[in-house]
């Protein structure tokens, strides 16, 4: 008999898909790494899986401890995942500018949930790095994980995305494409690939109003590039450790609304029912296209599902009122 002893065991060994439509114009393959097939729907069960052992084999998550986080609500789902199995409380801070769909499923799953303004300075107290810090130290035994600065997870990505990826495509990628958030994914991913072959290159995805794309280029964390965007699940107004930038060749920026047009797309055009970060990072790709040659093999990397913004980015009324369709 073949089966799963419990749901964390079915986290991986996610499939490789061709995309074909809105790929038409480029000359290379394009391959989507399509993360909703982890059991939390997003690639974020990965490390969250890897962050909760990790902080187990060290003694800093206790039996019967809390798991404290900040999350824009994929990580949340993975660590609560992980929680469920292994008799853990789960306590999430997320932000009011992500969808009610990633709150309730949040909630769904057993977590109890703050919402904080999501146009605070990050060291405000009200901001969700400052209240998830606060109640990870408040709370009896809890543990804090800071995503952001975890090295479990990029190590999980080092350990399970990127040999994937160099598997399924018999060594043959040569561009991996990924929006960039915590970091982890792209310096793990990143991080593996270039170990089997320098020459892969490494693009990361950002959004207006995020500092990565400019600190990346000049070194310099400006203040003025950051302001409030839509775009969920990727972007920063901080560096994070688990930004590997050595390892990143360069970012590409997308725009609001071009990110929730080309969410709707994927739906619509290649039977892709995904998340936000998935219509930036196609339109990513697009961008690069100057980038790629006919014998190039590009894998994107897809993190979450649609089921998070049916009432965002899969709804019209919603996409008229922010003047995007």
């Amino acid at each position: 008999m073949e089966y799963a002893k419990n749901i964390l065991e079915t986290i991986g060994n996610t499939p490789l898909v061709q995309l074909n439509t809105l790929t038409k114009d480029l000359s290379c393959l394009v391959l989507a790494k399509y993360e909703t097939f982890n059991p939390g729907n997003s690639v974020k069960d990965r490390m969250a899986l890897q962050m909760v052992e990790d902080a187990e084999a060290d003694g800093r998550l206790k039996p019967g401890g809390t798991i404290v986080e900040g999350t824009s609500g994929n990580t949340g789902m993975g660590l609560a995942l992980a929680a469920i199995v292994k008799g853990y409380k789960m306590i999430c801070v997320t932000t009011d500018k992500q969808s009610k769909e990633k709150i309730d499923i949040l909630k769904a799953v057993g977590s109890e949930v703050h919402v904080c303004p999501t146009d605070v300075a990050p060291d405000d107290p009200r901001s969700y790095y400052s209240t998830a810090k606060r109640l990870g130290s408040e709370t009896p035994n809890a543990w804090y994980v800071n995503q952001y600065d975890n090295p479990s997870n990029t190590k999980g990505h080092y350990l399970s995305t990127g040999p994937e990826i160099w598997k399924q495509t018999a060594g043959k990628v040569t561009h991996f494409v990924v929006g960039v958030g915590t970091g982890g994914t792209i310096s793990g991913v990143g991080k593996y690939l270039k170990e089997q072959n320098p020459n892969v290159k490494v693009w990361g995805v950002d959004t207006y109003g995020s500092v990565f794309k400019k600190y990346h280029e000049t070194g310099i964390f400006d203040e003025n590039e950051i302001y409030p965007y839509v775009t969920e699940g990727i972007g920063e107004d901080i560096l994070p450790e688990n930004v590997n930038f050595d390892i990143i060749d360069g970012f590409t920026k997308v725009t609001d609304k071009d990110a929730a047009v080309y969410t709707q797309r994927l739906s619509k055009e290649e039977g892709m029912f995904l998340g936000n970060s998935a219509g930036a990072a196609i339109k990513g790709v697009l961008q690069l296209k100057e980038h790629f040659t006919k014998d190039d093999v590009v894998v994107v990397l897809f993190h979450d599902h649609g089921s998070r913004y049916v009432g965002k980015m899969y709804n019209d009324d919603w996409m008229r009122k922010m003047g995007y369709l």
